[in-house]
């Protein structure tokens, strides 16, 4: 049975010790994604608090996200309209998830389809274990990917591979996906939500302007040269090393003492 961590109160969206967590599915139809989760979310990560230091995306129950609500869509009076106002929604924290300045962690239990497969592409560290299953799950309805699944896969695993799995509607296991580079940890099914509050923590405790600036940097490598991204490395690693943190780190090593960052 996979152990599943709340956040710290009902609402879809809190901060907790400097993390910011976000219930992204609920139990309803099989842990459908929580529509009312992406518009807090897309808001709180948009005007994001100075003292979040990482965020993480958090499931329902024993799958992270089986995807939209199908039911939803069938009664719809207008599917089109109904359909694409949720894709709207969905898409606006998209955005929002993939500009954050912080790190994003996602515990991945269970299935996580469309829509959850998409936001496990967006987080910088996905934690899955044996149970964890992968599936686009589109093509079943008729439908072509969001969520940036088209965009974020092709970079992850490379574009043939992402067409056969997009086209195919291929599901991925757990040992695939993580060979595939889709899941960055591997552990035990009990501990999967644990581990991902484990790491969310340890980032926001940590010296979080330095996981703010490689987020830059990171954020700015997609569309920048090598030489310009040589010299914004050169440009942060210089600044880095006249903060607080930077000379915290550095005086620590000599000291051969362990870092306090944050003070």
């Amino acid at each position: 049975m996979t152990e599943s961590v709340d956040p710290p109160a009902t609402s879809p969206v809190t901060v907790e010790d400097g993390v910011l967590y976000v219930r992204v599915a609920t139990p309803r139809g099989g842990n459908v994604l929580n529509g009312e989760a992406m518009a807090a979310g897309a808001a709180s990560l948009s005007d994001l608090d100075e003292s979040v230091g990482a965020v993480l995306l958090v499931g329902a129950e024993s799958n992270f996200c089986a995807g939209g609500d199908v039911r939803a869509f069938h009664g719809a009076p207008d599917r089109s309209a109904f359909v694409r106002q949720l894709a709207d929604t969905f898409h606006d924290f998209v955005r929002a998830l993939t500009s954050v300045s912080v790190p994003v962690v996602a515990g991945v239990p269970g299935w996580a389809a469309g829509a959850g497969m998409s936001l496990v592409c967006h987080a910088d560290i996905a934690i899955g274990g044996r149970s964890t299953r992968l599936r686009p799950a589109y093509p079943a309805l008729g439908f072509t990917p969001d969520g940036g699944l088209t965009w974020a896969l092709p970079r992850i695993i490379g574009t043939r591979r992402a067409r056969d799995i997009l086209l195919t509607d291929g599901v991925l296991g757990s040992d695939e996906a993580y060979r595939l580079g889709l899941l960055t940890r591997l552990v035990g099914d009990d501990v999967i939500a644990s581990e991902a509050e484990r790491v969310a923590r340890s980032l926001a405790a940590g010296p979080t302007e330095v996981s703010r600036a490689t987020k830059r940097l990171l954020l700015a490598s997609d569309s920048a040269s090598l030489s310009d991204q040589l010299d914004a490395e050169t440009d942060s690693i210089a600044h880095q090393a006249s903060t607080a943190d930077g000379i915290e780190g550095v005086d620590a090593f000599v000291e051969k003492r362990r870092p306090s960052f944050g003070h």
